[in-house]
C-alpha cells in the first residue's frame, strides 16, 4: 500500500483537525494522526489545515517554496474590489501591436496553478499560439469549413484566408496575434483554469475573448486537431480558445445584463 502524507509523530498534537477535513476518510487519529488506506487523491486539505504543520505531502516534497501561511479571517480582496473588477471586464477584440512576453505569460499561469479540477486530476494544459498562430488557424478552418453553410462567420473566415483584404479584420481573430488553448480531460476544470487566467490578465491591464468557433475543430475531428499538438494526450480535449492581447480602446462604462434567473428549492 502506498502511502501518500509524511505525518510527524512528534509534532502532531492529535487534535483531529485533518481527520475531519479528509473527504476520503483516509486519516484516523488516535495517539497521533495515521494514513490508513491508498485512498488519498492528494487535495491537500490536511496539509493546509494543520496547526502544527506536521502533515506533507510526500508528492510536492521538493516545492515547499510553494507553501504559505496565511491568515484565513483575512481574505486577501474586498467583495467591492472584486465585484467591479467583475463589472468592468469586457471581450476586448481590437489590439495593439504588442505582444506579450513569456514573463507576463508565467504571471497568467500562477493563476491556473492554483486552479481547482475534478478529482484533483490537476490535469489541465495550455498552448500559446504566436508564432504558429497562422499556420493553426490554417488547420482550424480546415477542419470547421464543413459548416460554412450553417455559419457565415466560418464562411467569412475561408474568404479572408484566401483574400486577407476581404474583410478589414480577421473574422476570428480580429486583431488578436497571441492565442491561449486549455486541453483538460475535463471541461469544466478547463474552463476554470482560464478564467482564473483571464481575470489576471485584467488586472495587468490585458484583455481578451473566447472563441467558440475555434473550439468547433475539436468539436468536428478531435483526431486531426491534436496531430498539432503531439506533445499532449489525445485523450485531453481543447476546452477554451482565449485570444489575448493589449487592449487598443478603453470602454468607460458598464452595460446592463439580462437579469439571471435565481431557484432556491
Amino acid at each position: 500500500m502506498e502511502l501518500k502524507l509524511s505525518i510527524d509523530s512528534e509534532l502532531c498534537i492529535a487534535c483531529m483537525q485533518c481527520a475531519s477535513v479528509c473527504i476520503r476518510d483516509n486519516i484516523i487519529v488516535e495517539d497521533v494522526a495515521q494514513e490508513v488506506g491508498s485512498n488519498c487523491f492528494e487535495c491537500g486539505h490536511c496539509m493546509a489545515i494543520c496547526r502544527q504543520n506536521a502533515i506533507t505531502l510526500k508528492s510536492f516534497e521538493g516545492r515547499e517554496d510553494r507553501i504559505e501561511d496565511y491568515n484565513p479571517c483575512e481574505i486577501p480582496v474586498e467583495y467591492d474590489d472584486l465585484l467591479q473588477l467583475l463589472k468592468q471586464r469586457r471581450s476586448i477584440r481590437w489590439f495593439k501591436d504588442e505582444k506579450i512576453d513569456e514573463a507576463t505569460f508565467d504571471k497568467l499561469f500562477e493563476g491556473a496553478y492554483y486552479s481547482p479540477s475534478a478529482q484533483n486530476q490537476q490535469d489541465a494544459e495550455f498552448v500559446v499560439l504566436d508564432e504558429k498562430l497562422d499556420e493553426f488557424m490554417d488547420l482550424v478552418y480546415d477542419i470547421i469549413k464543413v459548416e460554412e453553410g450553417k455559419f457565415f462567420r466560418i464562411k467569412e473566415f475561408g474568404d479572408y484566408l484566401k483574400d486577407n483584404k476581404s474583410k478589414e479584420f480577421h473574422p476570428l481573430l480580429w486583431s488578436g496575434k497571441q492565442l491561449i488553448l486549455t486541453f483538460s480531460t475535463d471541461k469544466t476544470s478547463a474552463v476554470i483554469a482560464n478564467t482564473r487566467l483571464e481575470l489576471l490578465a485584467y488586472s495587468l491591464g490585458l484583455g481578451g475573448f473566447y472563441s467558440l468557433f475555434i473550439l468547433k475543430a475539436d468539436e468536428l475531428d478531435h483526431d486531426r486537431l491534436m496531430e498539432f499538438f503531439p506533445k499532449i494526450d489525445k485523450d485531453k480535449h481543447m476546452y477554451s480558445a482565449f485570444i489575448i492581447g493589449y487592449p487598443k480602446v478603453k470602454f468607460k462604462r458598464t452595460i446592463p445584463h439580462n437579469d439571471i434567473n435565481v431557484s432556491y428549492l
